[in-house]
């Protein structure tokens, strides 16, 4: 079988299994999704992906496929079970993003464009920075982790290497592993008075 096919597989079978555990908890109200950043995830996502095909990305882009429709499950849960920690600073980050969504559209460039598309997926996770800073034990940081592999084994299975395909997932690949990182490293600090208070995720 060829290499890159497999590692296509591998990095469509975890992105399925990281999205499981973040669900469970959300379901169990351990976890609290941001909507803003979910809705934002989903667009780009769908975009990123549809872009990625056009360029060639070929298995690389299995994984992100699957993640849009995961993206869009969790947005449409987050308004039963989303968080309310919603701040002006929050807003304006979703207003930002979905007006870049529509420059995003308008640019011929897809170098250009896939430099847009990682900027707003930047910017529309900011929002779940700032609450899993402050939260860290209303975010399943083992989801992240997963998604962050699977990201980098996208990238192994790329059938075409070019901006337009390596961009956007490097980006996510850089944002999920460091959000994690920062959720563990906040849980440690705060174990003392979080524990007491709030449950921990997976």
């Amino acid at each position: 079988m060829e290499i890159k096919l497999i590692f296509g597989i591998a990095s469509t079978i975890l992105a399925v299994v990281c999205f499981a555990p973040y669900i469970k908890d959300v379901l169990l109200r351990k976890t609290e999704p941001y909507r803003y950043s979910w809705l934002v995830w989903t667009i780009l996502q769908t975009v990123g992906v549809m872009a990625q095909l056009k360029d060639g990305a070929g298995y690389g882009a299995w994984a992100l496929a699957v993640g849009a429709v995961f993206c869009f499950a969790i947005f449409l849960l987050s308004f039963k079970f989303g968080t309310k920690n919603i701040t002006k600073f929050d807003a304006g980050c979703l207003v930002a993003s979905l007006g870049a969504i529509i420059i995003y559209f308008l640019i011929s460039n897809p170098v250009w464009a896939i430099i847009v598309v990682a900027t707003i997926d930047f910017v529309g996770f900011l929002p779940t920075f700032r609450k899993g800073y402050e939260e860290p034990f209303t975010e399943t940081a083992s989801t992240f982790v997963m998604s962050a592999i699977a990201n980098a084994l996208s990238l192994i299975a790329l059938q075409n290497y070019s901006v337009t395909t390596v961009l956007y997932i490097a980006s996510l690949l850089l944002t999920n592993s460091s959000f994690a990182a920062m959720i563990l490293w906040r849980r440690k600090l705060c174990k003392g008075s979080f524990s007491e208070t709030s449950p921990t995720s997976a």
